[in-house]
């Protein structure tokens, strides 16, 4: 038994790139700069973005783009791609950018990738085209990809001029069981999307270390879980910051989508019966609350799914409450002192 310390779980973020109401995707550009640049001094290890497509309240479409803004703004925060949604791309393409991104900031880029299309069909249909069934050949572009980073290709006919030869770590994501087995077969590690999608959550990482094989990438299983937190400095504040989060994820729920909105008093007014119970479902992985409460959930958590790392996302509208939320996560993480036992 590998023994250790909750306050060396590595914390990380995952920045949807969110608009909030009353403001334009440059406000939330410069916002999330702004965060980077702060959780990078509060320790976090990873700062990623994820690839959406038609999305009003997403700003993240061009993720290779914001991942460079974000990299270049910050010294030593590793940041990627929550995912790259593949199919949706050539690999060569995505071999190149990475290549270029991992040229510009060496020992700094991961590349996390998924299958689903990050969007609705119609729009996935004007993204992929003829390609439409491309989420089936997952296994063959990645195994592409990671042909055109290899040093071996440098023989090769088509190339990848940057990204040859470089050490950009792979991640495998999942918001089901489809890509567990996946990743476990390829040896890379393993990113699950609990923060909408928990239903299946303990089933795929069970999935994932049970087909584990070892690779040149990665000697164990290695699982990151992302979540949502709201942290405040009292139960009761978090509560009422949450209700921006409640109120995005029951425009998905019942279609009616916009802006992220300010928090309210209360959700009472404002859901049917049926459709809290549908967005409490979406959001069953979600840590709300001061940091007592946070801390023992949290820690609870990771040590019942024996997690290598927490990644955190925090659906709040204003931005200085939200940079609030995390340095305050940052701050419980650093003061546990309870001990995991990895099994």
């Amino acid at each position: 038994m590998n023994k250790q310390k909750l306050n060396d779980i590595k914390i990380s973020v995952l920045d949807l790139a969110g608009v909030t109401e009353g403001h334009t995707a440059a406000d939330t550009f410069r916002n999330s700069l702004d965060l980077a640049r702060n959780v990078e001094n509060w320790g976090y290890t990873r700062y990623w973005l994820a690839e959406h497509h038609n999305m009003e309240s997403v700003a993240s479409s061009a993720t290779s783009v914001l991942i460079g803004h974000i990299a270049g703004g910050t010294n030593t925060l590793r940041v990627g791609s929550g995912g790259i949604m593949l199919p949706n791309h050539a690999p060569l393409v995505i071999a190149e950018q990475f290549g270029t991104l991992a040229t510009l900031y060496p020992g700094r880029i991961d590349l996390g990738l998924g299958r689903a299309p990050g969007t609705d069909q119609i729009t996935a249909m004007a993204i992929r085209g003829q390609r439409m069934g491309a989420g089936n050949d997952f296994l063959q572009d990645i195994l592409e990809l990671q042909t055109y980073f290899s040093k071996e290709n440098s023989k090769g006919r088509v190339r990848a001029i940057p990204g040859e030869g470089l050490d950009i770590p792979i991640w495998i994501l999942g918001s089901s069981t489809d890509s567990a087995r996946l990743a476990g077969m390829l040896g890379l590690p393993y990113a699950f999307a609990s923060h909408f999608a928990p239903a299946q959550f303990q089933t795929a990482i069970q999935l994932y270390r049970q087909s584990f094989k070892a690779s040149q990438f990665l000697s164990q299983p290695y699982v990151m879980a992302c979540v949502n937190v709201i942290a405040a400095d009292t139960d009761i504040q978090a509560k009422r910051l949450a209700t921006s989060m409640q109120q995005l994820f029951l425009g998905i729920i019942n279609g009616h989508r916009r802006l992220m909105q300010p928090p309210i008093d209360s959700m009472d007014s404002i859901w049917s019966q049926y459709e809290e119970a549908a967005v409490q479902q979406m959001l069953s992985c979600s840590f709300i609350g001061g940091p007592d409460k946070i801390k023992e959930e949290v820690d609870n958590f990771i040590i019942e799914n024996q997690l290598d790392e927490l990644m955190i996302t925090s659906h709040i509208y204003e931005h200085k409450e939200r940079l609030r939320s995390y340095e305050i996560f940052a701050n419980i993480m650093k003061k546990s002192n309870e001990t995991l036992v990895m099994q």
